[in-house]
């Protein structure tokens, strides 16, 4: 991948500007006769609306692709997904050989998604797709909140670099502009976060046999007794149960806030589709109105813009809103799903940062927080504590025999062994103030405690 002169990685925490800012950048350059058009490719149908919102408060024209009656592109820019281009590659590309010769911008939003693997190149198929589709580009621009992967491939649209770490040289991945959420914090531009992990322990059973062992959530260093906790902590049994008291204090939390925030709501995060629906029928039998989405529901996008304007108390969804869902009014999170990989932890607890000018007139700097609730998993606490800090990504030799999932930093790999987890029961509630706060921040909320 010939990346050295015109690839460009932006990193931004939600509601930094960065949708905003790559546009106005391309119109900068336009304006200078260094760019003609640009194409954004994005990973969700759902976020397109706001790009194409984007764009008009700044006279920029940009069609959504595929055109209607195969017309060809005109305007400034087409907006269009990874997987619709990879889809229609032919036809996107004949539709693109009319701006070959022209100077062009890709914008590849959450750029991470777009893994390159030399080694498996069908198992990277949206990476594969951007790279065959923007080589007339003369500059193409990575957007990001999470520069990182959990697989540790590299990705489109950045650069990768050399650098020595101790006395070995690696590979990694340097965004060329970043702001990192603890800046933004700072600035009153975004809201600090609040954690609220939910303690208790596990109880783990052979099948057919008498004995047990009880595991304690937070302490866990064994990472296959660490998942299985997990697994049975956002489970929904009786009201002592981990994944309810998780449930029971989020909606306290979001009446809390209510008293000085009133059209604001709640996410919850759930495991898979039926696992968000008991979710949603819990919430509904305690008094709220409930959003539920996934990806078998057609009306999806419509529901997530009806909330985003105040309908429902709550939205409950797997994964439809980790990345680019714009919803200010979102102030609390409930984090009950079992994948623990950082950018899928870091991606949904930011969704309830955002602010909007409205808000900001009315709050004084720095902005009240928002919060999150999760069971008090060891992987989670550890994103925690970081959450506001960005590292670069080392693109370390790959082994056949590690796994995805990152292993904890100070554990050791216990036995996998042949038990269920049984039953739980709630402990006490970790507190965990946004780390890193600004010197000022700490002062006021001491003053205030």
């Amino acid at each position: 991948m010939a990346s050295a002169n015109r690839d460009v990685l932006v990193f931004a925490g939600p509601g930094a500007g960065k949708t905003l800012g790559a546009l106005l950048a391309f119109r900068a350059l336009q304006r200078d006769g260094q760019l003609q058009r640009f194409l954004v490719f994005c990973h969700r149908t759902s976020i397109q609306s706001q790009w194409t919102a984007a764009a008009e408060r700044l006279g920029l024209r940009l069609a959504a692709w595929p055109l209607e009656d195969a017309a060809p592109p005109d305007g400034d820019g087409l907006l269009l997904t990874y997987q619709g281009a990879g889809r229609q590659r032919e036809r996107l590309r004949d539709d693109l050989t009319l701006w070959a010769g022209e100077r062009c911008l890709a914008i590849a939003d959450e750029a991470h998604h777009l893994g390159v693997d030399p080694d498996a190149p069908d198992q990277a198929a949206w990476g594969d797709t951007f790279l065959e589709l923007t080589p007339h580009c003369r500059l193409r621009m990575g957007l990001t909140g999470t520069p990182f992967r959990a697989d540790n491939l590299g990705f489109c649209a950045a650069r990768r670099i050399k650098a020595l770490q101790g006395d070995v040289v690696v590979e990694q991945i340097n965004p060329d502009l970043a702001v990192e959420p603890k800046e933004l914090i700072a600035s009153g531009d975004v809201r600090p976060l609040e954690f609220h992990f939910q303690d208790g322990w596990v109880e783990h059973s052979r099948d057919g046999e008498p004995d047990r062992d009880v595991s304690p959530l937070s302490a866990e260093q064994r990472e296959s007794w660490r998942a299985r906790n997990l697994r049975r902590a956002v489970s929904l049994q009786d009201k002592n149960s981990i994944g309810c008291q998780v449930l029971e204090q989020a909606q306290l939390g979001l009446a809390k806030i209510r008293r000085s925030h009133a059209n604001a709501a709640g996410l919850v995060i759930a495991r898979d589709i039926d696992h968000a629906s008991a979710i949603a029928r819990r919430l509904e039998e305690e008094g709220n109105t409930v959003d539920l989405v996934h990806s078998q529901n057609p009306d999806a996008a419509l529901t997530l813009r009806q909330f985003q304007g105040g309908r429902a108390d709550w939205l409950v969804s797997i994964d439809m809103c980790a990345e680019g869902f714009d919803a200010p009014r979102l102030r609390v999170v409930a984090y009950l799903t079992t994948v623990v990989t950082r950018s899928r932890f870091l991606q949904g607890i930011t969704r309830a940062v955002r602010m909007t000018p409205d808000l900001a007139e009315q709050e004084a700097i720095p902005r009240a927080a928002s919060l999150v609730f999760a069971p008090a998993d060891p992987l989670l606490m550890e994103y925690a504590r970081t959450w506001s800090m960005s590292e670069p990504y080392i693109l370390r030799a790959r082994d056949d025999g590690d796994e995805a999932e990152p292993a904890l930093t100070t554990s050791w790999r216990g036995p996998s062994l042949p038990m269920e987890a049984v039953e739980d029961g709630a402990g006490a509630v970790i507190r965990m103030k946004t780390p890193q706060l600004p010197a000022f921040l700490q002062q006021k909320q001491h003053l205030s405690a």
